[in-house]
């Protein structure tokens, strides 16, 4: 079954409304009450002999803080996922059972803490979870300790490659990079003054590495005429807009994360920054942060993912309608949903692929090569690094806070987590020699503040 696609009756779709909650109903049944929110499992898990026992899955995002707006979005679509599997008989004709865990967007100290619980006392296979770098990073050591997946639905900087992780958002140069070169373009504007501003943490520092690296590297003509950075959780932009408009630039690039989006963009406003004065270009603003931002504030400017929800496809469409019609009709999808809910079909592929559910046993498989019809459009598993081919589009945001697709890149782009001119010697092949480490290249000193 490939993911956007799914089928249970003879026409080949899955039927939605009453019919989809009575098989959604039925299927749950075998769990006996048993999926857990926030709880340890008392049945089941990763490695049970009983072939009807439900295997345990994570689903680590926040619901409250600074990244609930953004990260709630993905836990509802991995449930989704999940109930639209478990209709259809589960994998390995076991139930999944989710167990969804909220690290209350604290990167440092709950993120790890809620990681090692469902790794150790909830026994998952799997945990599809994270979305900033900051919380990835803070994961990372607990997986490696105990071997256990993460998969990881959020566009990040690269500059990492871990076998206990799989890569479903995009790389730079499968977003940014593409987006920069059309924003170079007649049809992006020609644009040659950028300025970039971005939270104070990693992501931003290495997004702005790369960028810079790049921009010096194929356009000489082009300047980066300043780069500022932001605590996450900030709401006082009077001064950032203040010195954007001072600085003589022709586009901004966004690369502030979560709800601190609503305040830049309402600043900008204030301040009467229009798109047509100065475009901004955002790698974190969806469909989804648009529910919280003023029309008026936001359209006309740009954003740079892999998915939008204005995919003219049938399977998009379908997938759309369906998640509405069980969460909402104001509901909306985005990128990271997208990722996360391919991340689930994907994951299930490389079980069914491999006949187990241990981490080992879907590595392997995932090493093979597995491609998914996603809504947006095919992807595949690169085997080498663990991350996916992704197609960079661009958009332009409209009244009603959905995009207009202004540009597509022609075919899919293989995942460079190492751009060799920002990460000159960085390397990784799983399938290979592994990772092959180049010097040290310290992002956050590089930054120009």
């Amino acid at each position: 079954m490939r993911a956007g696609d799914p089928s249970n009756d003879e026409s080949g779709s899955v039927r939605r409304g009453q019919t989809r909650r009575e098989l959604l109903r039925t299927a749950n049944s075998a769990l006996l009450g048993g999926i857990a929110i926030g709880g340890n499992a008392v049945v089941g898990g990763c490695h049970s002999s009983v072939p009807t026992e439900p295997i345990n899955v994570g689903l680590l995002h926040s619901q409250t803080g600074t990244m609930a707006m953004s990260e709630s979005a993905l836990r509802d679509i991995e449930l989704y996922a999940i109930e639209e599997i478990n209709a259809l008989g589960g994998v390995l004709g076991r139930p999944i059972r989710p167990i969804v865990k909220d690290p209350k967007s604290r990167f440092e100290d709950l993120f790890p803490r809620r990681a090692r619980e469902l790794l150790t006392e909830d026994q998952v296979c799997v945990v599809f979870g994270c979305w900033t770098s900051s919380s990835r990073k803070a994961v990372l050591p607990v997986f490696e300790e105990f071997d256990g997946l993460l998969f990881y639905p959020v566009q990040y900087e690269g500059n990492e490659c871990s076998p206990n992780v799989v890569y479903t958002g995009t790389v730079p140069n499968q977003q940014i990079l593409p987006a920069v070169d059309w924003l170079r373009s007649l049809a992006g504007g020609s644009r040659n003054r950028f300025f970039l501003v971005g939270s104070d943490y990693v992501f931003p520092w290495t997004l702005s590495h790369i960028v810079r690296q790049h921009i010096e590297a194929t356009y000489p003509d082009t300047e980066i005429v300043r780069e500022l950075y932001v605590p996450l959780a900030e709401r006082d932009f009077e001064t950032v807009v203040s010195d954007i408009k001072a600085s003589d630039a022709d586009v901004v690039l966004n690369m502030i994360n979560g709800d601190s989006n609503i305040y830049f963009f309402n600043e900008l406003h204030r301040q009467g920054m229009t798109a047509e004065q100065l475009p901004v270009l955002s790698t974190s603003v969806s469909e989804n942060e648009l529910r919280g931002l003023l029309p008026e504030a936001v359209q006309g400017h740009f954003a740079a993912f892999n998915y939008f929800q204005s995919v003219d496809r049938p399977q998009n469409r379908n997938f759309v309608s369906g998640f509405q019609s069980e969460h909402g009709l104001d509901r909306v999808m985005s990128d990271a949903m997208e990722a996360a809910y391919v991340s689930v079909y994907l994951w299930k592929e490389a079980v069914e692929l491999g006949g187990a559910t241990d981490a080992m046993s879907v590595r392997e498989s995932l090493r093979k090569g597995i491609e998914i019809d996603a809504p947006g459009g095919a992807v595949s598993i690169d085997p080498r690094n663990q991350h996916l081919t992704k197609r960079c589009r661009v958009a332009k945001i409209r009244p009603d806070r959905q995009f207009d697709i202004v540009y597509e890149a022609p075919r899919s782009i293989i995942p460079e987590p190492f751009p060799q001119y920002a990460f000159p010697g960085w390397r990784c092949d799983w399938t290979d020699f592994g990772l092959v480490e180049g010097p040290p290249v310290d992002v956050r000193k590089t930054a120009k503040r």
